[in-house]
């Protein structure tokens, strides 16, 4: 993998939690749709945020997790959403940002880091999410981070690659557990919407770094085609703009039901929207 920006090395970093703490901050600055902060070690958890393994196992944070979600739609769109749908959206929001904090890392710097989901949490009343960086991470042989305690290696490229699509299948896992009763969708759409989050998170890093077809290259090898438990693999697809220029899309498999909440701005990759209109939005 081609490194994406060339400031994120091991630097004077000496420990592998250190590093990742400053790659997360300036995966951060890159990604302006990704609201996170890095934990600082002995940081006190405050009343209104709640960490990702609370969510799995506690039903008043769960609730409460809902209840803020609800808020933010409601001051945000002026709109109550139906309870499945705002734990929907709340399931979105989170699969795409944590998913975006490992798969952002292998995507500029060739490592995953494993989060946990006792790593993460969620301040229900801002929506940002914070990150203690743990000693946890697979890099290639010949990174430099391989020398540092607690780093392992994968053999090759692929290798790693799975290594990312089980830190990302095992953090969410527990988490569409608990949250299925509340959404009262199936295992395949809930994975489906996990790897369409995936899949976008990297897709969206390249355009930002104006790297889009590099993003849509490393998707694919990344979900080639489906790989338990990600039902489908990253489907990329070409429209033709009346220029002749190709642009990148995809169909999500699973739903965040944003078109419940504005029925008329279904997202771009939503099976409501069809490709004339992906290609109106494209060419603005």
């Amino acid at each position: 993998m081609t490194v994406a920006v060339e400031t994120l090395s091991t630097g004077a970093a000496t420990s592998v939690s250190r590093l990742l703490a400053d790659t997360y901050r300036q995966l951060g600055e890159v990604c302006e749709a990704l609201t996170v902060r890095v934990a600082d070690p002995g940081q006190a958890v405050t009343r209104m945020r709640v960490s990702g393994a609370e969510l799995t196992k506690d039903q008043e944070a769960m609730e409460a997790f809902l209840l803020a979600e609800t808020a933010r739609i409601h001051d945000r769109y002026d709109h109550t959403p139906r309870r499945d749908v705002a734990a929907s959206r709340a399931l979105h929001d989170y699969a795409w940002s944590v998913g975006l904090l490992m798969s952002g890392i292998w995507y500029l710097t060739g490592r995953v880091p494993r989060i946990h989901p006792e790593d993460v949490r969620l301040d229900l009343t801002t929506g940002v999410f914070e990150v203690s960086p743990r000693a946890d991470l697979t890099c290639l042989p010949g990174d430099p981070a391989a020398a540092l305690p607690g780093a392992l290696t994968a053999p090759h490229e692929e290798a790693l690659r799975a290594e990312l699509r089980v830190a990302v299948a095992d953090h969410m896992e527990p988490l569409l557990s608990a949250i299925a009763p509340h959404i009262r969708r199936g295992p395949r759409a809930l994975w489906g919407m996990v790897t369409d989050d995936l899949v976008s998170g990297i897709w969206y890093l390249g355009r930002m770094l104006g790297q889009e077809p590099d993003a849509v290259r490393a998707a694919t090898a990344l979900l080639p085609s489906a790989v338990a438990p990600f039902p489908g693999g990253a489907d990329f697809r070409h429209l033709t703009a009346s220029d002749g220029r190709q642009h990148p899309t995809r169909t999500r498999m699973g739903c965040c039901l944003y078109y419940t909440i504005r029925p008329a701005e279904a997202c771009a990759t939503c099976p409501r929207t069809c490709d004339a209109e992906r290609l109106r939005r494209i060419e603005g």
